[in-house]
């Protein structure tokens, strides 16, 4: 019933920019608190950033708090992650969720629909 495509991932110099986009589809957007989630190869799904469903409250990874920026634009059914100062370890494939409630969440087991995933690769 929901659907969420990433797209703007690719590849990166380290110190460099990007900004991942979350589209949502089936189900009322602003419904839902959204989060981003990434893995890299031979690692577990990592907490990256979330935001609730009004975006009056966002959370973030120790490892990514001051370089990456979640926002969101319920108007466009679209959350955002804007990626500065990156680093060779933000390398991974980056997820977008949706939670099961209206509140931000750093957990896991909150997010109850996901997207496919865009790859982010940052070069040294």
């Amino acid at each position: 019933q929901v659907q969420l495509v990433e797209s703007g991932g690719g590849l990166v110099q380290a110190g460099g920019s990007l900004r991942l986009s979350c589209a949502a589809s089936g189900r009322t957007f602003r419904n839902y608190a959204m989060g981003w989630f990434r893995q890299a190869p031979g690692k577990e799904r990592e907490f990256v950033a979330s935001i609730s469903w009004s975006g009056g409250t966002t959370y973030y990874a120790d490892s990514v708090k001051g370089r990456l920026t979640i926002t969101r634009d319920n108007a466009k059914n679209t959350v955002y992650l804007q990626m500065n100062s990156l680093r060779p370890e933000d390398t991974a494939v980056y997820y977008c969720a949706g939670a099961k409630g209206i509140a931000a969440s750093t957990r896991l087991y909150e997010y109850v629909y996901w997207g496919q995933g865009t790859q982010v690769t940052v070069s040294s």
